[in-house]
């Protein structure tokens, strides 16, 4: 699944979720999924939390087979910004 597809999964949850700050998902040279307020894109821009991780990494995170702690703690997710996005992002997406 390409970062399109894993957007266009997420879109649903994002839409209905109230979820009001920013955070992108950098996948590095497979792109980028920027979670805005209720918008969701493929586009980079400036965000308040930007979680760096494979593609596969975030593929796992988003079906439940990747512990978000664990990944952290094991070095296959890194944040860079506002923790505090990252930690609310997780009742978003678990």
């Amino acid at each position: 699944m390409g970062v399109q597809e894993i957007a266009a999964s997420l879109k649903s949850k994002v839409e209905s979720a109230g979820f009001d700050k920013s955070v992108k998902f950098d996948t590095g040279a497979d792109g980028v999924i920027v979670i805005d307020g209720a918008a969701i894109s493929t586009t980079d821009a400036p965000t308040d939390c930007t979680i760096k991780l494979s593609l596969d990494n975030l593929e796992s995170l988003l079906s439940g087979d990747l512990n978000p702690t664990m990944a952290f703690m094991t070095g296959k997710l890194k944040v860079e910004g506002d923790m505090s996005v990252a930690m609310a992002l997780s009742q978003l997406i678990g």
